[in-house]
Order: C-alpha cells, then sequence, then structure tokens
C-alpha cells in the first residue's frame, strides 16, 4: 500500500517575508528605473511622457558621463587591486601552519575596525586632515617639508588618491577576513602532504590555496564590482558634492545624484544613468563567473588522479 506523501508548507510562511521585501524594495526599484528612464519624468511633473531612447542619447552624448564612467572604473580597480593583494598576503600569513603568528583574533578585529566607522565620519576626517589649514598642512610646513600650505583639497591627484586610499582602508579588513575564512577551511593534510613531496609555500600557494579558495575569490570580486561602481559616499562627501576638482573624482552615482537635484529633477535622465550603470555592472560580473568557473576539463583531470 502506498503511503501518502505529505507536504508541508511551513517552509514557505518563513521565506515569504524575504520574498515579499525582496520584491517591494529591490525587484520594483529596479523595474521602476528601468521604466522612468524611457521618460521625460521630473519633479515638477505628476506624469512623464515616453520618449524612447532619448534620454540614452543625450547621455552617451555628454563627455561628463563618460568621465563618470572611467573615474569609477579607475577609483575601483586602483583601491581593489591592492586591496585583494594585501589582503592575501595576510591571509596567507595568519593561516600559514609554519609561520605560526600569534593574537590571530586581535589582528582580524584590527583590520575590520575601519569598515565598522561610518563614510561620512570617514570622509569628515580626512576632510579636516588635508583641509589649507589641517594637521597635514601644519605639520609639512613646520618641518620645512613644504615652503607654504598647499590646498590638497583643489588638486585632482590628491583628491584621487584620498578616495583611493580611503576605499582600500575601509574593505581591505573585510576581504582579508573573508579569505581567511576561505583558507581555514582547508584541510590541513592537504598542506601536510603537499610539505611531504617537497611542496615549496608558492607551490602550495598556488596550486592548492588559490583553486581552494576559488568560490570566495568569486565572492569578494562581484560584491567589490557591485559596491565599486555605486560608489557615492566617499567622494561625495570630500569634495562639493559635484565630483571636483576638475571632476577627477566624479562617479557614476555621483553624476546621478547631480541629474536628479538639477533645476528641475530630471527623474528620467537621472534613471536612463541608473540603467547603463545596471546593464554595465551585470555584464562583468557575468563575465567574472564565466571566466572563473570550474571547467569540466579540470573536474576530469581530479577524478582521473
Amino acid at each position: 500500500m502506498a503511503s501518502k506523501v505529505r507536504k508541508n508548507y511551513y517552509g514557505y510562511f518563513f521565506v515569504a517575508p524575504f520574498i515579499i521585501g525582496f520584491l517591494i524594495f529591490g525587484l520594483y526599484p529596479v523595474y521602476n528605473t528601468i521604466a522612468l528612464s524611457f521618460t521625460d519624468t521630473t519633479l515638477m511633473k505628476a506624469h512623464g511622457s515616453f520618449i524612447g531612447l532619448r534620454n540614452f542619447e543625450r547621455l552617451f552624448a555628454d563627455s561628463t558621463f563618460l568621465t563618470a564612467i572611467k573615474n569609477t572604473w579607475a577609483l575601483w580597480l586602483m583601491n581593489f587591486i591592492p586591496q585583494i593583494g594585501i589582503a592575501l598576503l595576510l591571509s596567507v600569513w595568519f593561516t600559514s601552519t609554519r609561520l605560526k603568528i600569534k593574537g590571530g583574533g586581535f589582528w582580524r578585529m584590527f583590520f575590520y575596525l575601519p569598515n565598522l566607522m561610518m563614510p561620512s565620519a570617514i570622509a569628515a576626517l580626512f576632510f579636516s586632515l588635508f583641509s589649507f589649514y589641517g594637521p597635514v598642512n601644519q605639520f609639512l610646513v613646520r618641518a620645512d617639508l613644504l615652503p607654504q600650505a598647499i590646498d590638497f583639497i583643489r588638486s585632482p591627484s590628491v583628491m584621487r588618491g584620498l578616495v583611493v586610499f580611503i576605499q582600500w582602508w575601509m574593505w581591505f579588513g573585510q576581504t582579508t577576513i573573508l579569505l581567511m575564512a576561505g583558507m581555514t577551511s582547508i584541510s590541513v593534510a592537504v598542506y601536510e602532504a603537499a610539505t611531504i613531496d617537497g611542496a615549496s609555500m608558492w607551490q602550495m600557494f598556488k596550486y592548492i590555496t588559490l583553486p581552494l579558495i576559488k568560490p570566495v575569490m568569486i565572492y569578494v570580486l562581484v560584491t567589490s564590482l557591485v559596491g565599486g561602481m555605486q560608489m557615492f559616499d566617499i567622494p561625495f562627501l570630500l569634495t562639493d558634492g559635484r565630483g571636483s576638482p576638475a571632476n577627477s573624482i566624479l562617479t557614476n552615482n555621483i553624476l546621478m545624484y547631480m541629474k536628479f537635484r538639477s533645476s528641475q529633477g530630471h527623474i528620467g535622465a537621472a534613471s536612463s544613468v541608473g540603467v547603463v550603470v545596471f546593464i554595465m555592472t551585470t555584464f562583468v560580473a557575468l563575465l567574472i563567473f564565466y571566466l572563473l568557473r570550474e571547467k569540466p576539463v579540470e573536474k576530469y583531470k581530479e577524478i582521473k588522479q
């Protein structure tokens, strides 16, 4: 006698709050932004008219938008490359059974601490440090390292360097902790076997550690990419909110905010910026997943061995 399979629907009630929240606060804003990008909606209009791709045509004809795209990518790459490099180095050091560095918990807390600070507070701190009469100028002039104070806030290279440093300083701790978590999940027996076979630390890192933490690397890379393309608070608060000086730290989100806060509040034009950023981020993220995927050939070799 076949027994009836009892279906339990209680799980749907537990996941329902997340699904409802995602649909309202996650999926609907994306849909609404895409819909608004094809209209001439402004803050002064109750309803907007459909204008097709006109917002996108104006956007790509604007050299400021192309500058914002270049700045966003440059600022992200300049802080992510040293971020992932230093995080990998620190993770290897603190998880190495050979080095046996003490105080691992303290160092994790120390590295992660900047991530707990509010971006507005960090921006205000660095703005005060590098202002014309700030501590940095005072120290350099009093130590006779500079003949007179420099207006760092109006220097494109200095401001770009500050944004890169702050973004790196805030996020490298979290990246380090994620990579350390991935490395500590690898069995010590694998490294012991490699050591017996005479493998060096570099060989173990290249052929054991990196392949086994690839899922964590993908997560770090994609989440950092999404955050980098949405860079707003630090460059916005460090200057006058317009990406100055000389648009050197103008990012996609700052440009979107400027279009939204223009004289009439062009919601449609601002939405078109968001749509382009969304498409660009999605394409690059999918490319990362494709390039770093686990290939069938690699699986076959592992099974054969």
